[in-house]
């Protein structure tokens, strides 16, 4: 099982750890940000393929961002994809 655990940008989180076994999300959590939002998107992340996560999340913009360019979610399949590289 490989840990990724990495500080998203822009955005109100702090910390995003997943846990991923043969490319399928086993396990998410994220420190900080909207926690209802963010627990709902860990659950429905879980036992998905990391591709197909990265194609559902990235690109998603918050206006709640610093930016305005990225999200938390964002942020999550962003980190995905650099860490899987």
């Amino acid at each position: 099982m490989q840990v990724i655990t990495f500080k998203p940008n822009n955005v109100c989180s702090q910390e995003m750890t997943l846990e991923v076994e043969n490319g399928v999300v086993m396990h998410a959590s994220v420190v900080r940000g909207c926690q209802g939002n963010l627990q709902g998107i860990c659950r429905l992340i879980e036992g998905m393929k990391v591709e197909d996560v990265i194609a559902k999340l990235k690109g998603i913009k918050c206006r709640g961002s610093r930016t305005g360019e990225t999200s938390c979610p964002d942020q999550l399949a962003l980190g995905l994809e650099a860490n899987l590289k």
